[in-house]
């Protein structure tokens, strides 16, 4: 929803759905763990009273345990952190996501060691998601880093049943890279906004992501 109109946020949520986008995806940005300031709570509480779909929050914030009780009030579904500054509280994080019924997350930089979320998969008390990032977090637009998806083939070999996300740079002609990676959850903002005909993006991305499935 980063690439949308934020002066007409629900019904630019409401024409994501029917062109067939199955989540929307929320990028809070802190303006200190990234240079960029996005929305925040109230926006997403407001976005809430219209609609009932996932709302997938992307948190690229420093303190990320500071969102988790605003987050739950105002409705979010989805509650994605990044593990290189939640390495000293991650447990605490992801009980009180839970805690407050929310799908816990991890997200990872591109100069990040997809070692890093290892433990927070492996857990007694699991992330239920790996955010793979393919652009550098902060600002949409960015080109896609093909290079990436070597930690999107680990995950996938390594944990066969986890749901994996791509971030950035997702479009008609980087999908088939990710999809046959094993990615099976999709970020595309410009791509779709951008693009004339919406619904058929999402189309194409969706079968690509579905016919390498099947090859699996």
């Amino acid at each position: 929803m980063l690439s949308s109109d934020f002066a007409n946020l629900a019904s630019e949520a409401k024409r994501m759905l029917d062109f067939g986008a199955d989540w929307l995806h929320m990028d809070i940005m802190d303006g200190h763990f990234v240079p960029n300031l996005t929305i925040g709570a109230p926006v997403i509480e407001s976005l809430r009273k219209h609609s009932e779909a996932y709302l997938d929050c992307h948190l690229m914030v420093t303190n990320p345990i500071d969102y988790v009780e605003p987050l739950c009030k105002a409705g979010a579904s989805g509650f994605t952190f990044h593990v290189e500054v939640s390495k000293e509280n991650w447990q605490e994080l992801i009980q009180r996501i839970k805690s407050k019924g929310m799908r816990p997350g991890v997200a990872l930089k591109p100069g990040t060691p997809i070692e890093e979320v290892y433990p927070l998969v492996d857990s007694e008390n699991p992330v239920e998601m790996v955010l793979v990032m393919t652009v550098e977090p902060g600002f949409g637009g960015q080109k896609f880093m093909p290079e990436m998806m070597d930690k999107v083939r680990v995950l996938r070999k390594k944990y066969p049943s986890l749901d994996i996300e791509v971030d950035g740079g997702l479009g008609p002609s980087t999908i088939d890279m990710a999809a046959s990676a094993g990615a099976n959850c999709i970020v595309a903002g410009s791509s779709v906004f951008g693009a004339p005909e919406p619904a058929a993006v999402i189309s194409l991305m969706r079968k690509s992501v579905l016919e390498n499935q099947e090859k699996c």
